[in-house]
């Protein structure tokens, strides 16, 4: 009985003086790890504000792949979530409270019986690309169990993140490398348009194209004139294909007035409608040469939030190009997704 009484003494004093010590330990643990992505911060940006594209590159995904994953709230940005439940990661769930464009992303996490935290992204311009420093913070309060554990938070999920900031750095630079940073980007749904258009190939030269292009708009204009049609919005553009050197799309112009007995078609002009659904709509300011630029940092920003092509893209030219200085035009320039990416 001596020895067990000295043993339960010891044990006592144990957790006595573990608890004294805890008592005294932070309340809360941080730590922090970083890396640069040769990517711009639009790109990275998009890969961490929206969970469906974070899945892709998180490690705890990887860790558990048979977790049910479910998503709640906008798909991106403030109030964006996220709840899983598996047998490797538990149970929990992350809120987006914080989102600064292309700087930074902050989320709230509750891992249940576990605890709370919060993890921060920010973003900064670095000589090769983008600086990503990822901070993990985690509050014990009164669990002195957990102010322990606190001590050893480094070892026990740094490495994750090393792995995850890896992969999220591999994702990003076999992204399209255009910087979309710059141009206004809307999600907007468009009504169908009755068009009268001329399907129309031209090469791949700016003189040409622009000389097609002028060419199908006269017929155009005199089919609309020959069947008491009214012009109902600006000129546009839809692409069709590229075939090697050649280029081959519908120019085409809004309309008003289709009757019964309208003709449905002349020589070669035809008339239809426009796509109706949603759309990813961006603003273009400045010459038309210059619109090559904005397909591809549209291509760039569909790729990096994961949204998908739902058909043809096309350009309206709002501005009158006799009126207007080159510098000053404004086209807009519509790319159909599907719904679900909206």
């Amino acid at each position: 009985m001596g020895f067990l009484k000295k043993f339960l003494y010891s044990i006592g004093a144990l957790i006595l003086g573990l608890a004294v010590i805890g008592i005294f330990l932070p309340s809360r643990a941080q730590i922090e790890r970083s890396i640069t992505i040769d990517a711009s911060r639009a790109t990275v940006f998009a890969l961490l504000n929206d969970f469906h594209q974070v899945n892709k590159w998180s490690p705890w995904i990887e860790a558990d792949a048979n977790a049910k994953i479910d998503f709640f709230g906008p798909r991106r940005g403030v109030g964006a979530t996220v709840i899983w439940d598996g047998n490797i990661v538990g149970q929990g769930s992350q809120l987006i409270t914080e989102s600064v464009p292309f700087e930074r992303v902050v989320t709230a996490l509750d891992f249940r019986d576990r605890g709370k935290a919060n993890a921060v992204f920010d973003l900064s311009e670095a000589d090769d690309g983008t600086e990503v420093v990822w901070t993990f913070g985690m509050e014990f309060g009164f669990n002195l169990v957990g102010r322990y554990i606190g001590l050893m938070l480094g070892s026990i999920v740094g490495e994750d993140y090393e792995k995850g900031l890896a992969s999220l750095k591999s994702m990003a630079e076999g992204l399209p490398r255009a910087d979309f940073s710059d141009v206004d980007m809307e999600h907007v749904v468009v009504e169908a348009l009755d068009i009268a258009y001329l399907p129309t190939a031209s090469i791949l030269e700016a003189a040409a194209i622009s000389d097609a292009i002028g060419k199908a708009y006269f017929n155009i204009l005199n089919f609309i004139d020959e069947n008491d049609l009214q012009e109902a919005g600006a000129p546009i553009s839809i692409s069709r294909a590229f075939s090697g050197s050649e280029i081959r799309f519908d120019a085409a112009i809004p309309v008003r007035g289709i009757m019964d007995s309208t003709p449905r078609s002349g020589l070669s002009v035809k008339l239809g409608k426009t796509y109706e659904g949603p759309v990813v709509r961006a603003k273009h300011i400045g010459p038309y040469r210059e619109l090559g630029q904005t397909h591809d940092k549209i291509a760039a920003y569909l790729a990096a939030l994961g949204i998908e092509r739902n058909g043809d893209a096309w350009e309206s030219y709002v501005s009158d190009p006799t009126r207007t200085d080159a510098d000053e035009l404004l086209t807009y320039v519509y790319y159909p997704i599907v719904p679900g990416d909206f």
